[in-house]
Order: structure tokens, then sequence, then C-alpha cells
């Protein structure tokens, strides 16, 4: 059985295995598998402890499966109750059931059999938000904005918009038909569309003038190979003009570890990315850079930053924080610094269970505390209303800030002398952000000049 370490936010899931149809053996059965009656570590008080309150458990499943107001199957119960064992420990330990298990497969492979659309719900019906490059999708013509009304002729009313998606999804080579309403266009248009292994951009990238722009969305297997790819492409359309490097990690929510390592390897050739720490000793882990792993030679590399770079993106940031590598710009991150093993259940799904703080190159726990950036700079002049909660120490049951140094790195001398003069937040006179349009995004924008400064600050010591 092959476990998977990674760093994911998640709300709770659902839970599940098969139970027993009756709380005696349902108590028998636990008290067995859980090793009471031959457990030498425990004495005898504490045996009949458990004892008493697994009888406790077995008596509540037992009422409620016989007097709830409705009949409720046994897989229900138990799964709620693993799940509420887990989520009651920390906001990140949950239980997956097998559909849930296998869909967090296909998020951290990054690939799926489908037609390559990004919708959303609305008005009950499943609206485009848009087609990916290159893909079945766009490939038909289907725009941003087109209502899908029916699939193979089945109305999409009633469905969810994860039954929706399920629905388009499925083995390459095999066809679906989609019903679409267009703005403007009187006449429903029905397109048959063949389903083609589907890559999830987890990475964006261009060049603005000198200067390559990569954004990273989320860190999953395809998150590395698609950073080597777009410096790759920077070097060849740009040659030796390139000039420095902006990494865009705000909204990122984190991925796997072995991602974080890689991508932070691609900015440093030497020291420390990451350690982890876990509840033994002999399970603690160290990651450090290879020599000549910096695919940029030491370009010059700016890391943008806000409240929702979280876990994975905050490895990066702080690994090239503390080694000097790159400057942060934005608002403080998350602060999620804790690491989730995903432990699969044979028939049952997955249980994804926090094993391990992590911590900076100089020791720093980030946990509740998130990674403030070199330079702030706020998105916009009034605070953002968030829905949901705005950083980790907003969560519940969150763990313990322990075991780390001292939580701001020492201050930075390296610095251009103009990010002094940076704004923290826009002038009254800056656009109304358009996420189509870069040059409203302020924070972008002050990057771009804190890269430039540094590329300058760099030819200057070169003379």
């Amino acid at each position: 059985m092959r476990y998977r370490t990674g760093l994911l936010l998640g709300a709770a899931f659902a839970a599940g295995i098969a139970a027993g149809p009756a709380s005696g053996l349902l108590v028998r059965g636990l008290h067995s598998s859980l090793g009471i009656a031959a457990a030498s570590a425990q004495d005898a008080n504490s045996r009949a402890e458990t004892y008493r309150l697994l009888t406790l458990f077995g008596d509540v499943f037992e009422r409620v499966r016989a007097d709830y107001v409705e009949p409720v199957s046994d897989r229900e119960l138990i799964e709620n109750a693993i799940n509420g064992m887990l989520t009651g420990l920390d906001p990140h330990s949950s239980y997956m059931n097998p559909k849930q298990w296998q869909d967090m497969q296909v998020q951290t492979r990054g690939e799926f059999g489908g037609l390559g659309i990004e919708v959303t719900e609305d008005g009950g019906l499943i609206k485009v938000v848009s087609p990916i490059d290159d893909t079945p999708a766009s490939r038909a013509g289907i725009k941003p904005g087109d209502l899908i009304t029916a699939l193979d002729g089945h109305t999409v009313e009633g469905l969810s918009l994860n039954d929706a998606v399920d629905k388009m999804r499925g083995a390459p080579n095999t066809t679906i038909t989609l019903t679409i309403k267009r703005p403007g266009v009187a006449d429903p248009i029905n397109l048959s569309l063949t389903r083609e292994i589907i890559h999830i951009q987890v990475v964006k990238s261009h060049l603005d003038g000198n200067i390559g722009y990569v954004r990273l969305t989320s860190f999953n297997e395809e998150t590395d190979p698609g950073l080597r790819a777009a410096l790759e492409k920077f070097h060849k359309e740009d040659g030796n003009k390139l000039q420095g490097i902006v990494l865009d990690l705000r909204n990122n929510p984190g991925g796997l570890l072995d991602q974080a390592v890689d991508v932070a390897n691609d900015f440093l050739d030497r020291g420390e990315i990451v350690s982890t720490r876990a509840r033994h000793p002999e399970d603690s882990q160290r990651w450090d850079a290879k020599p000549g792993g910096d695919l940029t030679d030491g370009l010059p590399l700016v890391v943008l930053i806000n409240n929702g770079s979280a876990s994975a993106s905050e490895i990066v940031a702080g690994a090239l924080q503390d080694q000097r590598r790159a400057v942060l710009v934005g608002e403080r991150s998350f602060g999620k610094g804790s690491v989730q093993t995903v432990i699969p259940l044979p028939g049952n799904g997955a249980m994804r269970l926090t094993t391990a703080r992590y911590y900076t190159p100089s020791g720093r726990s980030i946990q509740g505390l998130g990674i403030a950036p070199d330079v702030k700079v706020a998105e916009s002049r009034t605070p953002i209303p968030h829905f949901g909660p705005e950083r980790e120490s907003d969560l519940n049951n969150t763990i313990t800030n322990e075991g780390g140094t001292d939580a701001k790195p020492p201050p930075r001398t390296d610095l251009p002398v103009m990010v002094r003069d940076v704004p923290d937040k826009p002038p009254t006179t800056w656009p109304k952000f358009d996420p189509s349009k870069p040059s409203t995004d302020f924070q972008l924008q002050e990057a771009l000049q804190v890269v430039k400064a540094m590329a300058a600050q760099k030819r200057a010591s070169l003379h």
C-alpha cells in the first residue's frame, strides 16, 4: 500500500466503511481490531475505559438505527462517525468515501477523460465559464456564457453541478451530446463531442516585455513539468534578454508536497527547502535543493502571495524567502503549516490524516501565522469581504504552532532602494480590477516594477 503525502486544503468529507448489523457485534469488532485485549502498553483501567466508550458508541449507533425519524443505512452512520472522529481533530483531517477518493486522485494527477470545459451553476442550468484551449470543447466552438441545458437529451435541471460534471467526464473516445442555449441565438444548439484526456491547466505563463510571468493555480502532478516548460519557453522566445521572473502564487491553495519541493528547487541550487517534524522522530524528514537545480541561472525573482496562498504555496514562498532567492510581494499568506498523509483504505476510500508540521529553512513554523511579504501591497484600497475563513487561524480546532524559531525572518538588506516608495495600496485613481486586463492588477504591476529594479541592481553590481 502506497501512502501519498500531500498538503491539501479542503472541507470535511463524508465517510464510508461497512458496519455490522448490531451494536454488540460492532463493539466486539472494534474491541478486537483495536487490540484492546492484548494492548500491553495500556493499563487495565485504560483498557476498561476504552471498552466503556466503545459500548457507548454501540448503544448510540443502535438507538439511532432503530428510532431515527427516517431509516438510515449502517454505512451512512459509520461513515458519519468516522468522519466526525477525523474532522474533530483539525480542519484538514477527513475521511473520503470511494467516490471522493477517486475525485481527489483525479485532482492530484491533473488529468481526466472529458471535454475540457470550465463550468459553473447558473439558475439550475450549467454555464460555461471557459473552454480550455485545444480540447473537444474549444474545437466544437463552445463559448463562454453558453448555457448547457441537456446532456444526451436529458435535462440538467435537478442535477447538482458535481453530478453534471461527472456525466460530462468519462472514458476517452466515448461521445456525449450537449444541448446549448447561446445568448442571441433562438434555437438550441446540439453538439456531439468525443471525450479526450484533458490536462488541468495549473500553469499559465506569458512574457511581459523582458519579464516572464508564471501563475501556478495549484500543486498537482502537472505543476512542476508545466513550470519547467514555461521557463524553457521563455528562454526560447526571449533568448538572453530575459531579465527576471514573477511567480504568482496568489489564491493557490496548495497540493502535493513533492511538487512544492520540485518547484522550489527550480529556483534554488543549494540549501534546505523544507523540513517536517512528526509525532515520532524517525518519521521526520528534510528536503534540500539539488546542486545546479536553478533553471533560471539566478535571474531576479519576485513571488506574489496573498491570504489565499496556502500550504504548498507557503512552502515555496518560505523557502525562497529564507534562502534570499526571491522577494515576496503582496499580503500575508494563509498560515497552513501542517502535513497530511493520505492513507488508502482498500474498498472504502481513504483517510487524510494530519501527521506532521513543516518548517521553513530558517526553522519557522508558519502554522496559524502565515508568511509576511517583504513588500506589502494590498489588492485594493478597502478590505475585500470574505464569505469563508480568511486564514488558518480563523478555522476551528487548528493545531498549535510549536517547535519553530522566531516567526519573523531577519530584516533584508538586499532589497532595491525603490521598494521604500512602493505604495501599500492602489491610488484612488486606480481602475477597477478586471481579470482579463493585467494592467488593472495593482499587485502584479508593483511586482513587475520590483523585479525590474532587482534586474537593474544586478546589472549595476556586475559593472
